[in-house]
């Protein structure tokens, strides 16, 4: 099978965060449950109603056109695309065709076609026979970003709708949770023996990263096998089932010709240059700190890669790294991110720490000294847990904390001469095997040694002792 080569092209929506939907005044609410209550005559296509473009909308694709190293428009438009569905109530959706806001770009290593602005449809339900549609969601600002065909592998998918995930939450566009249909991928695939483009298939209905990187495997390996069997590749649009893990075939797979696309007469042509707070400087000047740039920060200080993707996907964590780190040296941030990448990711795993105890920037330098005390040899690596489990119900300083509770690491060798004998008294056949030449045996002994100190004992001031006591 290596003599074929997979082609896939993605084409993303995902709904941005904008208070009111695309063209009226209606609520952007995607968490609202009760169905047809965000609508108006406008969005329901009521005979005599006009749109208006929602400015802030319009920015928000700018921003994410400017991050990724796009082209702006000059000069753009919206068309209205036509196709007769349930969920469109004016049989046709307003879009954009041939004068998108963005083009070019690229995010994760791909190439990207066009980004370009449009109004989400309806949602529909099929349930006991019975087909339902709720025009809520009918009107929402929808982003579509479309890369080019130059994606060879399931993983590279997956991995270029993840970091745009990232971006839109960055930036602040969109929540893009795929499981509430905020953000919706479809893949487009071919293959071919000879390296030239073979015939695409669209495959919808993809509602997680993984079910993208599965639904691509899957899509390759059966054109793959069906042109191997001496078939030939059908142009449609198919969907995913997530249960039998496979593609179906949904319909004939349409062309830009079959929307008959023509510029929509009821809203004003646009040119962005005309209005200040789209200039390509104003709107660089609104970017936050990017996913990749924060990565890039990271691992320029050291941290490892899978601690640093972390703090950038969690921003909570990430956010108290960054004030945590502020003005270390490169050794200690190492250590404060493994703290944070274990016993403070436990925690919050567990329910036992708060995001608002990461967000409190005293927190933050509390967490800092501790990392010092452990770097001075005040702390061991497990009278800093405890301490650190202390902290999370109390606003003392850690070493207050740590005095107070007999955490504090024993250097002082008569200090430990009453826990080496107790040690030694307790575990005699150990003690003869490392007289008989078992060296692991000195392990176990620092191991009780250890334990019996309850983890104050400086580990190498005790084997010192040990060592000494068992000559």
């Amino acid at each position: 099978m290596s003599e074929f080569l997979p082609t896939i092209g993605l084409e993303i929506h995902a709904e941005l965060k904008t208070a009111t939907k695309m063209f009226c005044g209606c609520a952007n609410d995607t968490d609202e449950k009760r169905p047809n209550v965000n609508i108006c005559p406008v969005c329901m296509a009521h005979p005599g109603t006009l749109p208006v473009i929602n400015r802030e909308a319009v920015h928000k694709v700018l921003q994410v056109g400017t991050a990724l190293g796009a082209t702006l428009a000059d000069y753009t438009e919206f068309d209205r695309k036509n196709y007769f569905y349930p969920d469109i109530p004016k049989a046709y959706q307003i879009s954009q065709y041939a004068f998108p806001l963005v083009r070019g770009g690229a995010l994760n290593g791909i190439e990207i076609t066009r980004v370009h602005l449009e109004e989400d449809t309806a949602r529909s339900q099929h349930e006991g026979g019975e087909s339902l549609v709720d025009f809520n969601r009918a009107g929402v600002p929808l982003m579509e970003l479309v890369t080019e065909p130059v994606i060879h592998t399931a993983e590279d998918a997956g991995a270029f709708a993840r970091e745009l995930q990232l971006l839109l939450r960055y930036l602040g566009a969109g929540d893009a949770n795929m499981e509430k249909g905020e953000m919706r991928v479809e893949a487009n695939i071919s293959v071919s023996r000879d390296g030239t483009l073979g015939t695409k298939v669209e495959v919808k209905n993809l509602n997680s990263f993984r079910s993208v990187e599965r639904a691509v495997r899957y899509e390759i390996e059966r054109q793959i096998n069906a042109i191997t069997s001496g078939e030939k590749i059908v142009q449609e649009t198919r969907g995913w089932n997530e249960n039998t893990q496979s593609t179906f075939s949904q319909r004939k797979k349409e062309s830009s010709e079959d929307y008959r696309y023509f510029p929509d007469p009821d809203l004003p042509k646009l040119l962005l240059s005309e209005i200040p707070a789209f200039a390509k400087s104003q709107i660089s000047e609104s970017l936050p700190t990017l996913p990749w740039q924060r990565r890039a920060s990271y691992l320029e200080k050291g941290v490892k890669a899978e601690d640093a993707e972390m703090f950038v996907r969690d921003r909570i964590s990430g956010d108290f790294f960054d004030e945590v780190a502020n003005g270390m040296d490169r050794g200690t941030i190492q250590l404060a991110s493994n703290y944070i990448t274990s016993d403070i990711a436990g925690y919050r795993e567990r329910g036992e720490l708060s995001d608002e105890w990461l967000a409190d920037s005293a927190n933050a330098a509390r967490f800092g000294k501790l990392m010092g005390l452990i770097e001075k040899g005040v702390l061991s690596s497990r009278g800093a847990k405890d301490t650190l489990n202390l902290m999370r119900t109390s606003t003392d300083d850690p070493e207050s904390i740590a005095r107070k509770h007999g955490l504090v690491q024993q250097n002082d060798a008569a200090a430990l001469k009453d826990a080496v004998e107790k040690v030694l008294a307790a575990h005699p056949s150990v003690v003869a095997d490392y007289r008989a030449g078992k060296a692991s045996a000195l392990q176990f002994l620092i191991g009780q040694g250890m334990k019996e100190t309850k983890g104050a004992a400086n580990p190498a001031t005790l084997r010192e002792q040990l060592m000494q006591a068992l000559r």
